[in-house]
């Protein structure tokens, strides 16, 4: 899975410290000042960091606002509630919650549009994105199979490509329904959606 920073360099290992208050400091300026406003100086002056030291982990602006947002996604966790609905609305509320941050908004929106245009940039948002979390389908998939929830499926391209499915269909409603259509994904909501999700149309 490709690295959320750039190839690695020779010289001294780098500072997950100022790691951290960079990608931070990005998201402030994201709120403050909007994808078009945002340099990287003004983030390096935030973070209390030199210019270079942003070029020596991040090409440009929009491998950077990838990070800064991907880092807001890793905070998910699949809660166990006991059955695989109600483990799904509960990370899908936890979805909902980050993509209702304005700087999840506008990053997640400004970086999708680049990468209309940007091949690179499209494969980071894939991996540093995407890759990262469709762990949250492994594990609740996982949990179901062992409480009988849902079948083994061992053949492993079909099991892959039930995990894509199953992210796809999670992550393409939720972003729709918050970032496209602007409607809250509150909790009427979401039992819907999971309801649809486990049962098809039929019920």
């Amino acid at each position: 899975m490709q690295s959320r920073s750039p190839a690695s360099r020779t010289g001294r290992p780098r500072s997950a410290t100022a790691d951290a208050a960079i990608l931070a400091a990005t998201r402030e300026a994201l709120v403050e000042l909007g994808w078009s406003k945002l340099t990287l100086g003004d983030v390096a002056t935030r973070a209390g960091v030199a210019k270079t030291t942003l070029y020596r982990r991040w090409a440009g602006k929009n491998e950077l606002v990838v990070d800064a947002v991907a880092e807001l996604f890793d905070a998910l966790e699949l809660p166990d509630r006991g059955s695989l609905a109600a483990d799904i609305e509960g990370v899908v509320l936890q979805f909902a919650t980050i993509l209702a941050l304005p700087e999840a908004k506008s990053g997640l929106m400004a970086v999708v549009a680049e990468a209309t245009r940007d091949d690179a940039l499209r494969e980071r948002i894939r991996a540093s994105v995407v890759e990262r979390q469709k762990r949250l389908v492994l594990e609740g998939r996982a949990r179901a199979q062992a409480r009988g929830e849902l079948p083994a499926e061992p053949d492993p391209d079909s099991s892959a490509r039930t995990v894509d499915l199953i992210f796809d269909m999670v992550a393409g409603a939720v972003v729709h329904r918050t970032l496209v259509s602007a409607e809250p994904a509150d909790e009427e909501w979401v039992r819907g959606f999971t309801r649809v999700l486990l049962h098809g149309l039929g019920e």
